[in-house]
């Protein structure tokens, strides 16, 4: 037992002992009832902590805790969250049991690089980790025999703050294990799994953590053990950081490590899903393993490739994972003997011809050993099919095996409470297990208007004062003097049309594109009658110099006498900024270059919330939008001149504000928008059903998980 558990089972009244198993499990973060469990018994200890209920109950008065375990009116609340949580985790069936009842002895093992699970666990960086977040909550809410495998990053992702001339400094705060709900994982005979994997003239061991996202674990390795040494113990210290030498190390960890860890558990997956190319090594082990047992070369290629499916999610080439053949060499040069190949036949498994020189690229090497393949849009999965043409040469490019699943979002982790309340009323009490029947949503048009726009209106309220805290804090740390500190009360204006973008500050998300003609945005800004404001958000890599200069544009910009209160940038863009921007601003912008975006699924979150998307007709907005629940930007066509398009785009989006959203914000009858709250409900039930996660995961089974068995499959 650990020292927190421990220390929580001392503190903890055993009238609310349970507080203790909700701590450890993320069920209470997509819960809202939940977390008032613990931010009703000291609202300013649950901002203070970031809302982790570890470090909250280790930190709270024992006082408090023994006058709630005394209050009827909490213990109330308490015995009907303790219910529904007992409930969740012991259902007496799900979909997935009702839907394949001869499926019970199915593992799926889902690995992926970084899981976005809570603003408290920083081990993610943007939507690769959001996604991977909501994929495994929605597989624990329709019942999936799922187990997550990734890394458990001590330094996480960095902590952004924004320095007074708009510099992004990228901090790295080690986590303290105390205050993170992850559990040593135990093997079949109970001790704490260790797994160990051999790179170049050294081993390298790794701890396996577990940690409960409802119904589901996630199994996460840590190198930060003894006897690693140093340099290998910061193999898995940060998301996404050092050179190829580390990249390489890491991707090794993370797919043959992770094998091993899932065999030291006794779990024995029927499928293997590689979300992103960085786990693809997981597949040499696979084959090490079964030829070791027997099983000859072909064959155990064939019982791996038939096992195995593959999301990608990069549509630009730069962005796929390769390494140098000599690189290969030197970590591999074992492996092919034993494979029964030669030097070339391996390095060929995944041979990438690039202007640089034939590389050994992850993703072409998980195309090869997979039998389904995804992309994550209906546009992605063409724009994949191009680019891996090679990898099937005799195939024309729309015969291609790639197929496409567009992504979702996760209902409950980004629908505000306010709003799930208003569904409740108004939908049925039913709603939220019909998610992504359209039915469902149709009764949208019921809400009336005043009481939508009403709802909307409190969360912009809610919204507005978070970023004026945000940003009090900012100039706090900056040194600002006491009356500009004092000036952050007053940003923003509640009443004005709000426009949000958020993401990561690659350069082809484009999020200067707005300020390409100065003089019409300055008009647009500063109109009497029918002014605008954004607010912007988002991290650059902290190697992405060009992404860190479009944040310092911005900031530089925000700081202009004309601009100021009416363009904000907020730092750290996490998944607590993202809820509250998108679920409080009027308007969600993205604007990337057509076909660049994957899929994206910001908009997806904010159309939850009655929020529409101004957008490129890229990714997912493609396939969403029908003229009456948002805007497009531009058109559907893909420009070969950088220039020219960002040049068209950006005079295609000002007209739109100009002609169409703001004139429509602004046009009121009897004091509400209705055109514009027509737009919010027909984005609500058009984009709801369809873009969430669970159609996602419904699909994910049926065209990628339910796979006929190999017979004698050794995993």
């Amino acid at each position: 037992m650990s020292l927190s558990i421990r220390k929580m089972q001392s503190l903890l009244p055993e009238r609310i002992i349970a507080l203790r198993d909700l701590a450890y499990n993320l069920w209470w973060s997509w819960h809202p009832e939940a977390q008032a469990l613990f931010s009703r018994l000291d609202p300013a200890l649950w901002e203070q902590v970031y809302h982790n209920p570890l470090r909250f109950l280790a930190m709270i008065d024992p006082a408090t805790l023994e006058a709630a375990a005394a209050d009827q009116s909490y213990l109330s609340k308490f015995d009907a969250v303790i219910a529904a949580f007992d409930r969740y985790m012991h259902p007496r069936q799900t979909w997935f049991s009702r839907t394949y009842p001869t499926a019970g002895d199915m593992t799926i093992a889902y690995f992926s690089p970084e899981f976005g699970l809570h603003e408290s666990l920083p081990i993610y960086s943007g939507g690769l980790g959001i996604l991977s977040g909501d994929h495994c909550k929605e597989a624990s809410d329709l019942g999936l025999p799922l187990v997550g495998v990734g890394f458990l990053y001590p330094q996480g992702y960095f902590l952004q703050r924004i320095n007074a001339d708009g510099t992004q400094e990228a901090i790295y705060n080690k986590l303290n294990f105390a205050d993170v709900p992850a559990q040593p994982a135990l093997t079949p005979d109970g001790k704490p799994a260790m797994i160990r994997v051999e790179l170049p003239e050294r081993s390298v061991f790794a701890l396996v953590w577990r940690i409960q996202v409802g119904r589901i674990p996630v199994f996460l390795m840590d190198t930060d053990v003894e006897p690693n040494a140093p340099a290998d113990r910061d193999l898995s210290a940060r998301l996404y950081g050092g050179d190829q030498e580390m990249r390489i190390s890491q991707e090794i960890v993370l797919g043959i490590g992770g094998v091993r860890a899932l065999r030291a558990l006794g779990i024995q997956p029927t499928v293997w899903h590689m979300n992103e190319g960085h786990s693809a090594f997981l597949v040499l082990e696979r084959l090490r393993q079964l030829i070791r047992n027997g099983v000859p070369p072909s064959e155990a290629r064939e019982i791996v490739r038939n096992s195995t499916v593959f999301t990608t999610h990069t549509p630009v080439p730069a962005g796929n994972d390769t390494f140098p053949y000599e690189m290969m060499e030197r970590y591999f040069w074992q492996q092919w003997i034993e494979f029964g190949m030669s030097r070339d036949e391996f390095l060929d498994m995944a041979r990438q011809d690039l202007p640089w020189g034939r590389r050994f690229s992850m993703t072409v090497l998980a195309l090869r050993m997979s039998s389904r393949r995804n992309g994550v849009s209906r546009i992605h999965g063409g724009v994949s099919r191009s680019m891996w043409n090679f990898v099937w040469p005799d195939l024309p490019a729309e015969q291609v095996p790639i197929t496409a699943i567009t992504n979702g979002v996760h209902t409950a982790t980004w629908l505000a409470p306010e709003m799930a309340e208003l569904y409740d009323d108004y939908l049925g009490p039913t709603w939220a297990s019909a998610l992504d029947d359209p039915t469902t949503w149709q009764r949208v048009t019921t809400i009336p208007d005043q009481v939508l726009w009403k709802t909307h209106q409190q969360l912009k309220q809610q919204l507005i004062a978070f970023v004026r805290q945000r940003v009090a804090e900012q100039r706090r740390r900056q040194g600002a003097p006491a009356e500009r500190i004092a000036a952050a009360s007053s940003l923003l204006d509640p009443d004005v049309l709000t426009i949000g973008f958020a993401r990561r500050f690659a350069t082809y998300k484009r999020a200067t594109l707005l300020f390409r003609d100065i003089d019409r945005l300055r008009r647009l800004i500063t109109n009497g009658e029918r002014p605008v404001q954004f607010i912007f958000a988002g991290k650059a890599h902290p190697n992405d110099e060009a992404g860190k200069q479009l944040i310092r544009d911005i900031y530089r910009l925000s700081q202009e006498p004309w601009l100021e209160g009416r363009i904000v940038f907020v730092e750290e863009y996490d998944m607590c900024v993202a809820r509250a921007l998108v679920q409080g601003v009027d308007l969600w912008l993205n604007n990337p270059r057509r076909p660049n975006e994957a899929s994206g699924t910001s908009g997806q979150k904010a159309a939850l919330n009655g929020v529409p998307s101004a957008s490129i007709l890229d990714g997912w907005w493609a396939e969403a939008y029908n003229g009456k629940n948002g805007w497009a930007i531009g058109n559907a066509t893909d420009g070969s001149n950088p220039d020219a398009q960002d040049e068209a785009d950006s005079k295609s989006l000002y007209d739109t504000l100009e002609n169409h959203i703001i004139p429509l914000f602004y046009s009121r009858s009897q004091g509400l928008p209705r055109a514009w709250i027509a737009i919010m409900k027909e984005a609500i039930r058009t984009i709801a059903p369809v873009f969430s996660t669970r159609r996602m995961l419904k699909e994910y089974v049926s065209q990628m998980y339910i796979v006929e068995q190999v017979e004698a499959q050794v995993t």
